[in-house]
């Protein structure tokens, strides 16, 4: 792994045994900058979120390296305990990678107000909207001493008036509290949004076919979404998704 390098891939390939045995991921190149947010776009079932896990240390590949410093990493589901209130779900990720809680509960209640949770320190999960929740598990990955964070479609479950509110404010928190991050999505307009780069995985076995650099200005709003530079952008992510890239064209 390089210097400039948070998250390093090198052809990397992952088959799962059995009858006929599985190729889930097949040659992976990928590279995410220090302070890069990248993001994943590819078909349901192409190998996005098995690749994160096994950037996240979770699954053991079959052949290739993966380099990743410092990672924090958050499932699709928020996986909030019921049994701990807010501050005590914020600061669980943290508790287990050694900090004090003391340490802990005092970063947490600093950051609940940017986090859209002021006010709701005792309440339980049960209590709080679907965006809280997720805000409230970003929380707790953000609290984790680590530098990358690792979010496997985090606002998938939100309907899309809470998911573009939640985009907006992820860009903003991350404006404030810098991070390296590597997402994994299916929207096209929500990598867009967020992302500095993105790559576009096949179908199984997940290869990638395309990289693509957004260099829109942020923040990001309503007004980029219809700007001709976007629409450029997200036509060339539908082709390579609808299989108009062969992966020489970015490998």
């Amino acid at each position: 792994m390089t210097n400039e390098h948070a998250i390093d891939v090198r052809d990397l390939s992952l088959t799962y045994a059995g009858q006929p045995p599985v190729i889930a991921l097949e040659a992976v190149d990928l590279a995410v900058a220090r302070g890069e947010f990248a993001a994943l776009l590819g078909p349901s079932g192409c190998g996005k979120s098995t690749l994160l896990r096994v950037v996240a240390g979770l699954v053991r590949p079959t052949t290739g390296e993966v380099h990743a410093e410092d990672v924090a990493y958050m499932p699709q589901r928020d996986l909030l305990l019921p049994w701990r209130r807010v501050v005590g779900n914020a600061t669980f990720a943290a508790e287990l990678a050694g900090v004090p809680a003391a340490e802990a509960r005092t970063r947490a209640l600093a950051l609940l107000g940017r986090f859209g949770l002021a006010g709701f320190e005792r309440s339980w999960p049960a209590q709080l909207s679907g965006g809280m929740r997720q805000r409230l598990a970003l929380l707790r990955t953000f609290l984790a001493p680590r530098h990358t964070l690792l979010l496997d479609e985090p606002f998938g479950a939100l309907d899309a008036i809470t998911r573009h509110e939640m985009q907006r404010w992820l860009q903003g928190v991350l404006t404030e509290e810098p991070r390296t991050v590597l997402l994994v999505t299916h929207d096209v307009e929500e990598a867009l949004t967020l992302a500095d780069t993105v790559y576009v995985m096949s179908p199984r076995p997940g290869r990638i076919v395309t990289r693509v650099d957004v260099r829109l200005a942020r923040p990001r709003d309503a007004l980029t979404v219809i700007s001709a530079e976007f629409t450029s952008l997200k036509a060339r992510l539908l082709s390579a998704l609808e299989g108009d890239a062969a992966p020489e064209a970015y490998r």
